[in-house]
């Protein structure tokens, strides 16, 4: 493991804190932008607007942001483990995280589908999907600062 000095870890957890809420802003507002996109009849201009904003989206801010998320918090781990006894609350927020992380994957392959205009979803199917992310977010916070098991 690499070891972390305390004046790093201060900015590492900067950077996983600031890089976390930027990955949570696209997980929120990508499948808004869905649920918008479903009602643009493909070809036109307000569907070709979309694809633009959801491809810069995903690609410039939510991309960058899962991985400097995981890279960052990967880093923070050791601190996290200092009772080997009492992981559950761990255990349960990285797969919490790795929920979201499938999320981000589903994200892409619905991004993918609207920007080649064969999107089989609609408006409903992304107001729910728009929910996931929401829930996981509320479990991982109180997973980190309540530690409830």
């Amino acid at each position: 493991m690499i070891e972390v000095s305390a004046g790093s870890y201060v900015w590492i957890k900067v950077i996983h804190i600031v890089s976390v809420m930027s990955w949570m802003a696209g997980l929120l507002y990508l499948p808004r932008l869905f649920v918008y996109h479903c009602s643009a009849q493909p070809g036109t201009d307000k569907s070709e607007t979309f694809k633009v904003m959801e491809r810069r989206l995903f690609r410039a801010i939510m991309g960058p942001a899962m991985i400097a998320s995981w890279v960052s918090g990967c880093l923070l781990l050791p601190a996290a483990v200092t009772d080997l006894e009492d992981l559950t609350w761990l255990q349960l927020k990285l797969g919490c995280v790795l929920a979201m992380t499938v999320a981000h994957m589903f994200m892409g392959s619905w991004r993918r589908a609207f920007a080649e205009d064969r999107n089989q979803h609609g408006d409903r199917y992304f107001r729910f999907a728009n929910e996931v992310p929401t829930v996981l977010m509320i479990f991982i916070v109180i997973f980190v600062i309540v530690k409830p098991f």
